[in-house]
C-alpha cells in the first residue's frame, strides 16, 4: 500500500518507519529541507532509540523515501497522513491547527482518485469535519474519506509501542475508509492488537481523554506525596499498594517534579479549553493543570530549602534535562521551570543530559553544560537528580562524596535509598517519605 506522511517529526517519522517495516511503501514529507536533507544522509532530527537503524533498513530496502514535494507524493497514495504539530495556540491554550488545515488545502488540491486522509495528529473534536471540509473545498471533485486516527506513541519507546500497541484506534465515518484502514493495519490486526473502530468525533476525543487521565494519575500521586512526607508515610509503597488493584494499575503512579513533554500539557489545556467551549467544563483537568505548574516551582523551592535555605552564590549539580529518560525533547520539561528559579535565587547551575543538552542550551543559556555527570558534580553545594536517565541510577556514590562540596543530594525521581544514603554519609532528599 502506497502511504504518505505528512510531517517528518516525532510522529510522522515513527510512524513512517514502521509502516515501512510493515511492507508498505511509505514516502515521508516535510517542509524543513535541511531536516529531509539529513534524513537522506541518515541523521535523525531526534532521538529515539532504535530509530536510525529502522529507517536505515527501510529505506535501503526502497520502502522508505524522504522529500519536501507534498503533490507528488499525495497524488498516488492510498492512505495520506497529517502528522503534522499541533502546538499550544498562544494566548488561550487551544491546540494551534495552522499547520493541519494547510495540509488539508495542499493534500485537497493533489489528490488523485480515491484516498483516505487520516488525522494522525493531535486535534481537538471536530477537526475532522473541518479538515473534510477544506479538502473538499480545495477540490470539489476530490474523491476522500477523512479518518481519525490518534497516535498513543510514548518517546523512548515508539516504536515498541507502535509494532505492539494496547490499541489502534481509528473513527471513520463510511466503510469504504474502513475497509482501507484495516487493510493498512493487517499486520498488527493479525497479531491480535485490538482495532477499535469508532465515530471520527469519538476517536479524536479518545486521544484527550487518555492523556488527561493519565496527567491525572501523575499528579494525584504527586499530591499523596506531599502528603505522606506530612504524616510519615511512603509514596513509593503507596503507590504499590494501590496500583496491585488493577482497576488502578501500577503506571504513572511514580512521584516526581511533574510531567512535561510534547503531549500531556498541551493536551490537557486543549480538553480543558474544549470542555469550557463546549459548556461542560472539566474540573478535575483543570486543577491537573493548575497543579502540575505549581509543582515545578516548589520543587525548585525544595531544592533551595536542602541547600541550607539559600543557594545564593551556590554550585547545583543537575542530573537529566529532558522531560523523561530516552528523549532529547525540552519540551515543557520540569528544567524549564526549576533551572530559572534557581538561577533567579543567585545559584550556578551545572548540567548534564546524556541527549538533550543542545536542545536545552537555547533554552537554558546560562547553564554551564558538563561533558559528564562527574563533570557537573565536581565541587557543587549540591546534587539535584531531576531526570532518571539509566547511567543516573548506578553513580559510584563514594566517588560523588567525595566530588560534591557539600554531601547534600536531592532525589527528584527517588533512584536511590534513604536509608543506604544516609548510611554513606549524604543529606539526601527524596520525594514522598518523611524525614
Amino acid at each position: 500500500m502506497r502511504v504518505t506522511m505528512i510531517g517528518s517529526g516525532y510522529v510522522g517519522l515513527v510512524s513512517g518507519a514502521c509502516f515501512a517495516d510493515f511492507g508498505h511503501e511509505v514516502t515521508c514529507v516535510d517542509l524543513d529541507q535541511a531536516k529531509i536533507d539529513g534524513l537522506k544522509r541518515g541523521v535523525m532530527p531526534i532521538f529515539e532509540p532504535g530509530l536510525d537503524d529502522l529507517v536505515a533498513r527501510n529505506v535501503e530496502a526502497g520502502r522508505l523515501t524522504f522529500t519536501t514535494e507534498l503533490a507528488p507524493a499525495v497524488k498516488d497514495a492510498a492512505v495520506v497522513f497529517i502528522a503534522v504539530g499541533t502546538p499550544s495556540r498562544r494566548g488561550d491554550g487551544h491546540a494551534d491547527l495552522t499547520y493541519v488545515y494547510e495540509a488539508a488545502r495542499q493534500i485537497g488540491q493533489a489528490v488523485n482518485g480515491y484516498t483516505v486522509i487520516v488525522d494522525k495528529s493531535t486535534v481537538p473534536v471536530g477537526t475532522g469535519d473541518e479538515v473534510d471540509r477544506i479538502l473538499r473545498e480545495a477540490n470539489p471533485s476530490a474523491d476522500v474519506s477523512v479518518a481519525s486516527n490518534p497516535e498513543f506513541l510514548r518517546e523512548g519507546s515508539a516504536i515498541g509501542d507502535f509494532k505492539r500497541p494496547d490499541r489502534i484506534v481509528v473513527g471513520v465515518e463510511d466503510d469504504r475508509a474502513k475497509d482501507v484502514m484495516e487493510e493498512l493495519y493487517r499486520p498488527l490486526y493479525l497479531n491480535v492488537a485490538p482495532l477499535v473502530f469508532t465515530g471520527r468525533r469519538t476517536a479524536e476525543l479518545i486521544k484527550y481523554a487518555a492523556n488527561a487521565f493519565l496527567a491525572t494519575k501523575i499528579t494525584f500521586i504527586n499530591e499523596i506525596a506531599d502528603l505522606c512526607e506530612k504524616v510519615g508515610a511512603n509514596v513509593q509503597e503507596v503507590a504499590r499498594g494501590i496500583g496491585l488493584d488493577n482497576r488502578i494499575g501500577s503506571k504513572f503512579l511514580h512521584a516526581g517534579p511533574g510531567f512535561g513533554g510534547s503531549c500531556f500539557p498541551k493536551d490537557t489545556r486543549a480538553l480543558v479549553r474544549t470542555g469550557r467551549d463546549y459548556g461542560a467544563p472539566i474540573k478535575i483537568v483543570e486543577m491537573v493543570e493548575e497543579v502540575n505548574e505549581a509543582r515545578k516551582l516548589a520543587m525548585a523551592e525544595r531544592i533551595i530549602a536542602a541547600s541550607g535555605g539559600d543557594v545564593s552564590g551556590k554550585r547545583i549539580a543537575v542530573l537529566g534535562l529532558a522531560f523523561k529518560p530516552n528523549t532529547d525533547d525540552m519540551r515543557e520539561a520540569p528544567s524549564l521551570a526549576i533551572v530559572p528559579a534557581l538561577e533567579k535565587a543567585g545559584a550556578t547551575v551545572a548540567a548534564f543530559d546524556p541527549e538533550a543538552m543542545e536542545q536545552a542550551k537555547p533554552l537554558l543559556p546560562n547553564v554551564v553544560y558538563a561533558e559528564d555527570a562527574y563533570s557537573a558534580i565536581k565541587d557543587a553545594d549540591a546534587l539535584v537528580i531531576l531526570t532518571e536517565w539509566d547511567q543516573f541510577r548506578a553513580l559510584d556514590l563514594a566517588r560523588v562524596k567525595s566530588t560534591l562540596k557539600s554531601p547534600v543530594v536531592v532525589d527528584l525521581r527517588n533512584v536511590y535509598r534513604p536509608d543506604d544514603m544516609a548510611q554513606r554519609g549524604f543529606t539526601y532528599s527524596g520525594i514522598g517519605a518523611a524525614g
